[in-house]
């Protein structure tokens, strides 16, 4: 630079656009996402500026609400282009007779939130880059103000929500952690009406800790044990205690709130993320599943100890090594023990049969975890009658 000279620093469109996001980002209300996210899309040609926000069923695309932006039906994410955007997590781009409609993926540490679409008289490598950058600030957008706002629950409800359902989803983390190294996809069903299924998982330094449960019973009395059970594992696992003290924790608060008689079943797991080594202790939960070159390798059984509250010894900790690109499937017994009316329990056997088949398409492990849970539904006749819940993990080393 020539002395005497001040480097030019003049903002250019693209950064005078996103800073108009940030600069009112910290004091702006939840309502008034959507007009923001319209005004900035307008600046750049955009027309027909959308939303969309997967419902918890993760069956439809809903629109947000708000002045500026497309209002219209919610889309079914199997059957649209938004949805195509949303399964592959890319940009979706479709001509139209007035310009291009494009489709976004509103990303936030992997989990999808949901969708931005927009139309433009034409796109090139500029308007990508920007309009990607702008989806990645909407979804921070949308999950940070969504923790003291209605707004979003409300686009995201396909149909009337349960009291205990409604508890536990306000337990859980994002469904989806896509990280270099690592993933989690998780699934609940029935999503509306769901009691005494959960997990929970962090990602603290290098290691993954993953926990599945299946609180007995239905209703609230599972809902509140699922609570205990969850808040007694995030305790543990916070104080850095290994897999045997978390199961002691979660073991003495569930036996102490609920007394003998009520019981919590759980598996317990961590994954070192540079290398590949997996610890799990099962409490009377079903067997995981080891998914290697896209088809079942074999279930992980190994030794058990007394589902949690009713005061089991100390629980054996199992040892596996994965290979980069290996799934570890976790799921309640909900999934295979539904029964046609009259007709036999859909058991295991059919549980594998759809994971090779849905494995054999090579998506993403989102993709796979949802597509597979929905599989699953239908094949049990469209409903259950108990909770059924997945939960997938992915070393890519």
């Amino acid at each position: 630079m020539t002395p005497g000279r001040r480097a030019d620093r003049s903002e250019s469109f693209g950064e005078t656009l996103l800073g108009a996001v940030l600069d009112r980002a910290h004091e702006l209300p939840p309502h008034l996402i959507g007009p923001l996210v319209a005004e900035v899309l307008g600046r750049l040609g955009g027309r027909r500026p959308q939303v969309l926000l997967q419902d918890y069923g993760q069956l439809l695309l809903a629109p947000l609400p708000g002045e500026g932006l497309t209002g219209g039906e919610s889309q079914v994410i199997d059957a649209s282009e938004a949805g195509r955007c949303f399964l592959d997590a890319v940009p979706v781009e479709l001509p139209e007779d007035d310009g291009v409609r494009v489709h976004l993926p509103l990303l936030d540490g992997g989990d999808q939130v949901g969708v931005m679409a927009v139309t433009l008289d034409s796109v090139d490598d500029d308007d990508r880059r920007l309009l990607l950058r702008m989806s990645g600030l909407v979804a921070d957008l949308l999950v940070t103000k969504h923790g003291y706002s209605d707004l979003f629950f409300g686009v995201r409800r396909g149909e009337p929500m349960s009291v205990a359902a409604e508890i536990q989803w306000s337990l859980l983390p994002p469904l989806a952690m896509i990280m270099p190294r690592v993933a989690v996809a998780g699934i609940l069903e029935p999503a509306y009406d769901v009691a005494g299924d959960s997990f929970d998982y962090a990602l603290n330094g290098d290691v993954l800790h993953v926990v599945m449960i299946d609180a007995m019973g239905h209703g609230l009395d599972a809902a509140t044990m699922a609570t205990v059970a969850i808040g007694a594992y995030r305790h543990a696992r916070r104080l850095g205690v290994g897999l045997s003290g978390i199961y002691d924790f979660m073991d003495r608060a569930v036996g102490e709130q609920f007394g003998p008689e009520h019981f919590v079943t759980a598996q317990m797991m961590q994954l070192d993320t540079t290398t590949g080594q997996t610890q799990w202790v099962n409490a009377g939960h079903p067997s995981p599943i080891l998914v290697r070159d896209h088809r079942v390798a074999r279930r992980l059984i190994a030794p058990t100890t007394l589902p949690v509250g009713l005061g089991g010894s100390e629980p054996r900790i199992s040892e596996l090594v994965l290979e980069p690109g290996d799934r570890v499937l976790c799921f309640t017994d909900g999934l295979v023990e539904e029964h046609k009316t009259g007709g036999e329990e859909f058991g295991e056997g059919q549980l594998i049969d759809c994971v090779n088949q849905l494995e054999r398409t090579g998506r993403g492990i989102r993709a796979v975890t949802r597509s597979l849970s929905h599989t699953l539904k239908r094949a049990r006749g469209g409903h259950t009658t108990d909770d059924a819940t997945l939960l997938m993990v992915e070393w890519r080393g």
